[in-house]
């Protein structure tokens, strides 16, 4: 099982971190570690060795089909179901080893790392690239999102990853996160909404 991700896909998050609204000329691509992923309302414990860590609210895709090259008009028949999952993110160490041209794998797939909500089936929604998604911790929404304004769409992003790698049913993607970014603290409560239903619901320990 692979755990896709994208990079600087919503140019206010863009200008957030990297200080332009640049769109990048390709999707930009990386993977998660396996045993990162957390799911099943499981706590998220906090790495005490990483410094500073930051939520990052996503649309999360399902693959559904083994497929290699797929063009952008089918894509829709490789993923079955969405959710809201968190890319948490350890923001000192990658500024660090960006700064050193280095990949961010240290800072972007340590265990719980890669935080999944419940999903639904991508029948349940209507339009699939105007999908509203937000994350409240203690009972506040933090950061707020739409799938309108991704750079690259969901079937975009499907098409230019099945050039590199083959879809494997199970495989998952991390679509990219919106503006509104932030750090997380021991007994923090977060919980992801996609649309108006509660997908995500975990603890901070």
């Amino acid at each position: 099982m692979k755990i896709f991700c994208i990079g600087m896909n919503y140019a206010a998050h863009n200008k957030e971190l990297h200080g332009t609204l640049k769109k990048p000329d390709e999707p930009v691509i990386f993977l998660k570690a396996d045993s990162s992923l957390l799911k099943d309302h499981k706590p998220f414990f906090i790495p005490d060795h990483l410094g500073r860590i930051e939520y990052e609210t996503e649309v999360v895709v399902r693959i559904c089909k083994l497929g290699k090259t797929v063009p952008v008009r089918f894509a829709p028949r490789y993923y079955d179901a969405l959710t809201v999952g968190i890319d948490f993110t350890a923001r000192e160490l990658q500024h660090k080893l960006s700064a050193a041209g280095q990949p961010w794998d240290l800072a972007k797939g340590f265990d719980g790392a890669a935080c999944l909500g419940e999903w639904v089936p991508k029948e349940k929604f209507r339009d699939l690239n105007a999908l509203r998604f937000h994350l409240d911790i203690n009972g506040q929404t933090v950061q707020e999102g739409c799938t309108a304004d991704m750079l690259y769409k969901i079937d975009e992003i499907i098409a230019y990853i099945s050039q590199y790698f083959t879809l494997k049913t199970g495989d998952i993607l991390f679509t990219g996160t919106p503006a509104g970014v932030g750090p997380v603290h021991i007994d923090d409560h977060l919980e992801g909404y996609l649309e108006e239903r509660k997908v995500l619901e975990f603890n901070c320990k």
